[in-house]
């Protein structure tokens, strides 16, 4: 991947991991309050996990793309500061757990040394843009997508209006209408599309907006059939602009963008899009569709072979792990990863393996696997045998055998029963009792260690998640059933449905029945969903309640998958939107910090990005002295609004105040509006303060 490391780059970054370095301890010192330092954390992929007094560090990688040499990177950082585990995420992010807090700048400042950012990899902001894993290499694509999302993670890294959302923002890009990243659960998501104007073939995008998983899943509405690819980027900055300042920011329960269009409906949320356009920096953004260069392997080289026909291993690892390119005479590896968990060892090993056999650009896919390019025909045996060697050369990628788990109670603080532990139960009893499954593909198993659907549980044809059972004095670990999600294509997709609750140590039990039931009484050809609407949820409740009886629970299943002791539930705060700070001293605090980043932007001649946080003071010292009068508002709009009526006798605009501050979304971003308004907050913020200090003098009289 071309480096987007420039000087400047190089600049901000170094001070951004001394910045890091100083707030820790002046967090570790009593200065800055908990609430305040975990939200400056997550911004920087720093999250606080199950076990007491260590981080999960997450490494935030652009549609999953990794070079040899950053792999190694990460291994050996995983050696060093961690206990050398990488665990590849749904989000095509790799993460390091059980890392200290006060090493994390210099863990960070290593990762940089070779284009690794941990930046908003965490928290209330634009998350790692996902992809396609066979983008450029896909059949069927109409064009390679890795561009455009790489172009996205760059304009979006570090800007003003994407520091510190009422949550975070998910944005996908599929290679084609198959929607193999999943668009229809994203809060943007792109598929390419083309089409002839003007006798000329051009590149656009069906957008969909506002899906989402969690506990309560959204599919997401279609924005645009036909967007063309210079607007893509304007698009998903007004969208969410507006969502900035129009987002619930109190109940984080109904904080994403979803709830957002849900409330207000898609057309008024699209007309709110086009009125911020004005204020972009950018009316129209080119995408370099060059920017990525990709080194091949040499094709001179003997690659060493053997009987191919005497070894049936690797006649199955060739059929469902492997798949020709568009590109002739090259194919795409998939190399199995059992829950996204490889060892620094053999990441490095893989690292060797990759150098020899195929192109410098490995895809962390969203099903926590890997993907090699550009592997020459002539070298798969030799690529399959040292695969083998070092135990990666598992068959069965994307079938039902291969299933996705998030970390669940290993590490997460909102995990209530092992996701992992019955996951490695589950592909024991498909690889055992029903070995011909490898090659199904058109069932997925996935997992997640509650109902927030990290493992996606919420669109698969065969979903659990964690959860408990209180039975007379006993609590007993349980899964949820949910049946029937899926993927429907085009951006749309289907939402499981929940069938019943069983105890964990049922879980085999379970999807037995389910296979045993699909294999008797599913007809020729039929798909598993079509089987699911066929039967109906009653059906499936019928033929599972047998293993939902509490009345048989034994000692063991009070022990979940993994564990030596009985089962408890033991949730914590999650963190993964970050947690929304009222005290006024903060709030007045931060203001004052987005004052002195507006002027550090207009001297560098960034003007949208000065007015942006010129806004932003304005927003913050009127909410602070909202909460000072007990006023609590949960939306930036809802904040002018409250504002406005609490203080019109105190603070006198011509127009009113939120007029006065919305001229942000009515002006060009010039370098002398950009001076005004910074001139505007720096006076709002002096008069705010003055006003506070007379108020808290005549409560001490």
């Amino acid at each position: 991947m071309q480096s987007f490391r420039t000087e400047l780059e190089n600049q901000i970054v170094e001070k951004e991991i001394i910045e890091l370095d100083k707030k820790i301890h002046e967090y570790q010192n009593g200065k800055i309050p908990d609430e305040k330092f975990r939200s400056l954390r997550l911004a920087r992929g720093v999250y606080g996990q199950r076990q007491q007094g260590v981080q999960m560090v997450r490494i935030k990688l652009p549609f999953g793309k990794l070079t040899a040499k950053q792999l190694i990177r990460i291994a050996d950082i995983s050696d060093e500061y961690s206990n050398g585990n990488l665990h590849l995420t749904t989000r095509q992010d790799v993460q390091i757990h059980f890392v200290s807090l006060e090493k994390t700048p210099e863990l960070w400042a290593k990762l940089a040394e070779d284009d690794i950012t941990l930046r908003e990899a965490c928290g209330n902001t634009v998350r790692n843009i996902t992809a396609s894993e066979t983008a450029g290499i896909d059949p069927k694509e109409p064009f390679d997508v890795s561009p455009y999302a790489h172009e996205l993670f760059k304009y979006f890294l570090r800007q003003p209006f994407d520091q510190d959302l009422p949550r975070k923002i998910k944005i996908a890009f599929s290679s084609n209408e198959d929607d193999t990243a999943l668009t229809f659960i994203h809060d943007i998501g792109f598929i390419p599309k083309v089409k002839i104007e003007n006798g000329n073939l051009v590149r656009g995008f069906k957008v969909v907006i506002g899906g989402g998983l969690g506990a309560q899943p959204f599919l997401a509405q279609t924005a645009h059939e036909f967007l063309h690819e210079d607007q893509i980027i304007p698009f998903a900055e007004a969208a969410i602009r507006v969502f900035d300042r129009y987002g619930e920011r109190a109940n984080r329960h109904k904080a994403r963008i979803k709830y957002l269009i849900s409330k207000i409906g898609l057309s008024e949320f699209q007309k709110l899009v086009d009125e911020e356009r004005a204020s972009l920096k950018s009316k129209t953004f080119s995408i370099d569709r060059n920017i990525l260069k990709i080194n091949l392997p040499e094709r001179e080289r003997n690659f060493t072979t053997f009987k191919v026909s005497e070894n049936q291993k690797f006649r199955q690892w060739n059929k469902t792990n492997v798949f020709e390119q568009k590109q002739q005479d090259f194919f795409g590896v998939y190399v199995k990863i059992l829950l996204g968990n490889i060892n620094s060892e053999k990441a490095r090993l893989l690292a060797t393996i990759v150098k020899k056999y195929a192109a410098d650009d490995i895809r962390v896919t969203i099903s926590q696997n890997l993907l090699l390019k550009f592997v020459p025909n002539e070298a798969l045996p030799a690529l399959f045998r040292e695969l083998d060697t070092i135990g990666l050369a598992e068959t069965g990628h994307g079938s039902i055998a291969d299933i996705t788990a998030c970390p669940g109670t290993d590490t997460c603080n909102l995990g209530i029963s092992s996701s992992r532990g019955i996951a490695k139960e589950l592909e024991k009893v498909i690889k055992e009792e029903y070995p011909d499954l490898i090659y199904e593909k058109n069932i997925k198993i996935k997992i997640s260690g509650c109902m927030n659907s990290c493992g996606q549980h919420s669109i698969a044809q065969i979903g659990f998640h964690g959860s408990s059972i209180k039975f007379e004095n006993k609590i007993v670990p349980a899964l949820q059933v949910l049946l029937g999600g899926g993927i429907i294509g085009n951006g749309e997709g289907r939402v499981s449905e929940k069938v019943i609750k069983v105890p964990s140590k049922r879980g085999p039990a379970v999807l037995r029945t389910l296979l045993d039931d699909f294999d008797s009484s599913a007809s020729l050809q039929e798909l598993f969903n079509d089987y699911y609407d066929r039967k109906g949820n009653r059906y499936f409740y019928d033929i599972l309640k047998i293993h939902a009886d509490e009345t048989s629970i034994t000692n063991e299943e009070l022990i979940d998958w993994g564990q030596e002791e009985k089962f408890k539930t033991a949730i914590g705060i999650g963190e993964c939107a970050g947690v929304q700070i009222d005290l006024v001293a903060i709030l007045i605090f931060e203001a004052e910090e987005k004052i002195i980043s507006a002027a550090e932007n207009l001297k560098n001649s960034m003007y949208a990005d000065s007015i942006y946080n010129s806004y932003s003071a304005h927003i913050h010292i009127s909410k602070a002295l909202l909460t000072e009068k007990q006023i609590h508002v949960t939306t930036q709009i809802g904040v002018l609004n409250e504002f406005e009526k609490a203080f019109a006798e105190n603070f006198h605009f011509v127009n009113g105040f939120k007029n006065y501050v919305l001229r942000i979304n009515k002006n060009e971003p010039t370098e002398q509006f950009a001076r005004d308004y910074l001139f505007a907050a720096k006076n709002f913020a002096h008069t705010a303060k003055a006003f506070r200090a007379k108020e808290l003098q005549e409560v001490k009289k």
